[in-house]
Parts: structure tokens; sequence; C-alpha cells
């Protein structure tokens, strides 16, 4: 007789049989009425067996999410990068390695039936302060003011729960956990902690002789909402348009020259100073601004750098760079 063993699925572990039995009751009697005894039963281990594996009856819910979470914990208390942001990313998007579906995504997707609603949303603040207060406190060791450092973390700690969240109702089972990690860290990272001294907005000031066309064309045209509008003796106007995330992009003369063989056919070099606004579409967008009133210098085209870009001039004789990210391939 062969001793080999046969295929098929590998028997659950003791702690996987707990949890399984405890989601099966939560959903035939309710999370309140089944007790720890319940479960025990349910899942033919002792009392005492039980609690080798779980501290608590809401813990066969969150012990997955919190070992990562420890471990989310101790990552960023020993980290030591410059780039503290980049750190909270990285740290979050480890959450979702080895993280298979589990009686968490159960509990999410079924917790009015269960009966759970108010329990799962304590728990889930408890989570969201345990994250956002790690993050606080990374940000705080890299210079960050305590206002800031403590707001950043809070996105942070609504980003991972969102993230889960999401996760559970688009089927845990049929996606991966890292997807919405990263679009929720991606959220999450507009919310910048700020360094003393640090520079916390750039503003582009222009000199528009046709100030009429000008705003109709950036803030109707272009996209760019308006956020302040002044006037003062003498017919002075001022409109301060609101353009989303500003980022200064320094090139040397060899960049630029790389620049304008890509993105232009030669004929429209670029100025000292150009204005590159991200859109959704650039194909699009141009036609959209050309049809506004702007003036065509290089159509979309892709660049070696996943992007699809185009140039055009606006008005105020602004050159506009219109680019789309492609992402990674």
């Amino acid at each position: 007789m062969s001793t080999e063993p046969r295929a098929g699925r590998p028997k659950a572990s003791s702690r996987e049989t707990i949890a399984e039995a405890a989601c099966e009751l939560f959903l035939e009697q309710g999370y309140e009425q089944t007790s720890i005894a319940d479960i025990s039963s349910r899942a033919g281990v002792s009392r005492s067996s039980f609690f080798n594996y779980f501290s608590s009856k809401s813990d066969v819910l969150w012990a997955g999410l919190d070992e990562r979470l420890l471990a989310f914990e101790g990552r960023l208390g020993s980290d030591e990068e410059a780039d503290a942001v980049a750190a909270v990313r990285a740290a979050t998007l480890a959450i979702s390695e080895g993280f298979a579906p589990d009686s968490l995504a159960l509990g999410i997707v079924n917790a009015t039936a269960m009966g759970l609603e108010a329990e799962y949303e304590r728990d889930a603040a408890l989570r969201r302060a345990r994250v956002a207060r790690s993050v606080a406190t990374r940000f705080v060791r890299a210079g960050s003011d305590r206002v800031h450092a403590e707001v950043a973390g809070a996105a942070w700690g609504g980003a991972v729960l969102a993230a889960v969240e999401a996760w559970a109702h688009d089927g845990a089972g049929r996606t991966a956990l890292a997807r919405f990690l990263a679009r929720a860290a991606d959220a999450a990272q507009v919310v910048r902690p700020m360094r003393a001294g640090e520079v916390r907005q750039l503003r582009v000031v222009v000199e528009a002789p046709d100030f009429e066309d000008a705003l109709r064309f950036y803030r109707d045209v272009v996209g760019m909402p308006q956020a302040e509008a002044y006037e003062a003796e003498g017919g002075a106007r001022v409109a301060i348009l609101d353009a989303g995330r500003a980022t200064l992009e320094l090139s040397n003369p060899a960049q630029v020259a790389f620049i304008d063989r890509v993105e232009t056919d030669g004929d429209a070099p670029s100025e000292r100073i150009r204005l590159a606004l991200e859109v959704e579409d650039s194909t699009a967008a141009a036609d959209r601004l050309a049809a506004g009133g702007a003036a065509v210098e290089a159509s979309a085209r892709e660049t070696p750098w996943r992007s699809v870009n185009a140039r055009l001039r606006g008005p105020a004789d602004l050159q506009l760079t219109l680019f789309q990210e492609l992402g990674p391939q």
C-alpha cells in the first residue's frame, strides 16, 4: 500500500477552522448573540485553544490585518530614509503582501447580516488611528510640524481602511489588495506634511494685457477654477486660478534640447519658462484649447517617458505643454 499522501485540498489549520466557524455563527445568529463557547464548540476545539489563536471575538475578524499593521508600525518606527512620504507609501503597499481573503473581508461585506456594523465601525476607527499615529510620528521625525503631520497621518489612516473595504466589496478573492492600496496611497499623498520653512505654494504670476480673454481661456477652457479675485484703484484686477498640484521642473540645456526633439517637429523651441499642465487626455485637451483660442505649436505625441504631450500658445503669450501620464507598460 502506498504511503504517499493523496492530492487534494490541504487540511485547514485550527486558526482557519475557528475563523470559519465564527463567521458561520455570525451569519446564522448574529455577532452579539455568538459567544466564544459557541465558536469553540462549532470549530471542535476547546475554549483554551481559541485563545491560543485569538485574544477576543473581534480578533477573529481583525487578526490578519493587525499582524500587518504591527509590521507597518515597526517598519516606520525604524525607517530613516530622507523621503518620509516615500517610506510611508512603501510601508502601506507592503500591507498587501501575502494578505489573502480572510474573515475580515467576509465581515465587511456581510456586516449587516452579521449584525456587527457598530462593532466594525469602532474597530475600524482604532485601526485608522493606529496607522495615523504611526505615520504622524514618522513625519514629525522627518521635520514636519505637528499639525500637518497629524492631518497627513489621518489621511493615510483613512486610505488604508478605505482600500481594505473597497477590496472586500470588489470581491476579495477576485482582485488584489495591492491595487486598492496603491490608489488609496495616491489620494493620501496629496495631503503633504509641511516642514518648517518649506514653500507652501508655487504661483506663476503672468501679466495679461487682454485680461478678460485670458481669464475666460484659462478658467473656462483650460479648466482652472477661480480661487480668488481682487480689484483696486485705477482699474487694477487680478484673478488667482487653481491649477491643482504645483511642481517646479528644472532642466539643463541638454534636457531642453532633448524635450524639443521629442515633443515638437523642431519648429516650436521651448522658452525659458513654459507651463506644463497634466490632463486626462492630451489629444482631446489640445483640440479643446485650440477651439477656445490657443494656437497649436506641436500636436499630441507619445514620449519615451510614457506620456502624451502637446504644445500650444495660449492667451497672454504663454507657451503651454499638455501632458498625459500613461503609467508603466
